[in-house]
């Protein structure tokens, strides 16, 4: 089951980094532990599918296929079953980018659910910029 939203927060980050460069690494699930933290703590392909351990519980995410326009959209099951889609881009800005997430409000969440949810993207937001710009090479 797909849940409706209510209302969007757009959240974003510059990395001083090629966007290219960016949304390689972050393209690739078996990377969103080094990142998104708040995610999933671990990935592993499990029967073609995406599992993580989250905070949550046990999560399923999914990809967007790799593109030519910086979509990194994502959708992830809860351990409820409900799936949340989640728009993410990497836009070129200079000679290096721009992450934008967009954080979608669930009916079911309180108005703390939404701003700690909002703290835990920042702060995986924050995590991909510190390992991209400290990083010589992409792990």
């Amino acid at each position: 089951m797909t849940t409706t939203t209510r209302h969007s927060k757009h959240l974003g980050i510059s990395i001083d980094r090629p966007a290219q460069e960016v949304y390689d690494y972050v393209s690739d699930p078996a990377n969103v532990p080094g990142w998104a933290p708040g995610l999933a703590r671990s990935i592993e392909l499990v029967d073609g599918r995406w599992v993580g351990e989250s905070p949550m519980g046990r999560v399923v995410v999914d990809f967007t296929p790799r593109n030519d326009f910086g979509v990194l959209d994502h959708d992830v099951t809860l351990p409820s079953g409900e799936t949340v889609h989640n728009p993410m881009r990497v836009l070129t800005d200079g000679p290096g980018c721009e992450v934008v997430f967009t954080l979608r409000r669930l009916p079911w969440m309180s108005d703390e659910d939404f701003h700690r949810d909002a703290e835990a993207v920042t702060a995986d937001l924050t995590a991909l910029k510190r390992l991209m710009e400290h990083t010589q090479a992409v792990p």
